[in-house]
């Protein structure tokens, strides 16, 4: 088996079709003969964040000395990035020889593990095998019915910042999200949360008190953020003050303020994490894809952020490190295929409604950038019902547009508090 070959196997088994439960990954695991018992673990699980606190612990881990694996998901650029042990990625040859182990024990279940419990198994073989001291181990969805919950008690449960996603397997509200995160609050385990959304904190608390766990906080009066610029920000928290973290995102310092006081409950149970481990790992931290900044001048920056409460963060930092200036979004197919069908879909329903007037706004970029079906905007503007008046703006209209009006006005800007930096302002330009 080579490289490709692994790859191909690993991705074959899709989650669709597969019911949610920790059988299949404790069945596959016990076959390799149960890699994760040999194990100590911190499990971090939450909705926005999780990677990032995962990288910062396991840095400072590391700094203080430990072999320390991490695990985590997704990829950014190369699939090795899930499995790593002090910062490197499991090599190709391992990763082959790994999926030569755990396949013979996954083809003879009866009920086919899915691609991510296959994940799951072999970086929990990885890692036995490469006798690390701790391992940083990020959940993949929820927390109760996620494969990595089949460890047994972890040194210390994490739970970063909670949001409303992945509703349609975790539920509606944001209490039923908090009550599948809080799965892996273990008996007697400390769990060190985030907090800050007042219906998932009771949850988490309550779950806590029920299995005796001792539950943290993190306080985050004690952070001060004191400097930011394109290579670093400059924060302190707790009497650990001016810390350079190459995280640049307005709310990695939130993030870290979470993994110092995770590091701090560690180092209560009796793990060696000095003070200055848990600078040096900061400041070394990489985390791609994560508000990173590829480029300076023009800034080019990459961020994974997929869910509301995520881009909310990320235009927040770029408004923080980019003060005053346009942004550009740049999407892959797949993003501007879901933008376009989201487009056609509220002009279809637009259309079918009875109306005296229909106002389609940036009309001529939608066609212009082939955002939106061209003869379906053609039928909107063209065939609509007898009385019906439109309205369209557009940069730069074409043709049909402009021969199909009755009205054309052309806007040109003269004057603009803009031109003085002054930046649109609420109840005024919006």
């Amino acid at each position: 088996m080579n490289y490709e070959q692994a790859m191909e196997y690993i991705h074959a088994v899709q989650w669709a079709g597969h019911k949610p439960g920790l059988t299949r990954t404790r069945t596959l695991l016990a076959a390799l003969g149960d890699p994760h018992k040999q194990l100590r673990f911190v499990h971090v699980a939450g909705t926005n964040g999780k990677g990032s606190t995962a990288a910062m612990m396991a840095s400072c881990l590391q700094a203080a000395g430990y072999r320390v694996g991490l695990y985590t998901s997704p990829f950014i650029n190369r699939f090795n990035e899930r499995i790593q042990i002090n910062g490197v990625q499991i090599p190709d040859e391992e990763l082959v020889k790994l999926v030569e182990q755990v396949k013979p024990a996954a083809d003879a279940m009866e009920d086919v593990p899915t691609e991510f419990e296959i994940i799951t198994a072999l970086g929990m073989l990885y890692f036995a095998q490469q006798q690390c001291d701790i391992v940083v181990l990020e959940v993949g969805l929820g927390g109760t019915l996620d494969s990595t919950n089949v460890i047994e008690k972890p040194a210390c449960a994490v739970i970063t910042a909670l949001g409303m996603d992945h509703v349609k397997e975790l539920g509606p509200t944001l209490a039923d999200i908090a009550t599948a995160k809080a799965g892996i609050i273990k008996p007697g385990c400390p769990v060190v949360s985030y907090g800050g959304a007042p219906e998932a904190d009771a949850v988490l608390r309550r779950v806590a008190a029920q299995q005796h766990a001792p539950f943290t906080e993190v306080d985050f009066a004690k952070l001060q953020i004191t400097g930011g610029d394109l290579d670093a920000v400059t924060f302190s928290f707790d009497g650990l003050d001016g810390v350079r973290l190459p995280l640049i995102g307005s709310y990695q310092p939130r993030n870290a303020a979470l993994a110092i006081t995770a590091l701090r409950v560690l180092r209560q149970q009796g793990w060696n994490i000095p003070e200055s481990a848990i600078r040096t790992g900061l400041e070394q931290v990489s985390w791609p894809g994560r508000f990173e900044l590829l480029r300076h001048s023009p800034a080019f920056v990459l961020d994974g952020s997929h869910n509301a409460h995520g881009m909310r963060a990320t235009v927040q930092s770029l408004k923080d490190r980019f003060p005053g200036q346009k942004f550009v979004f740049q999407m892959n197919d797949a993003e501007k295929a879901a933008t376009r069908a989201l487009q056609d879909r509220n002009l279809t329903v637009a259309m079918a409604q009875e109306a005296d007037l229909l106002v389609l706004d940036e009309a001529g970029s939608a066609w212009e950038l082939d955002m939106v079906d061209k003869d379906l905007l053609r039928r909107a503007v063209l065939q609509r019902p007898a009385g019906q008046e439109c309205v369209l703006t557009a940069h730069a209209a074409p043709q049909w547009m402009l021969d199909a009006a009755d009205y054309s006005t052309e806007m040109k800007c003269h004057r603009h508090p803009y031109q003085k930096g002054i930046k649109a302002r609420k109840g005024i330009e919006y």
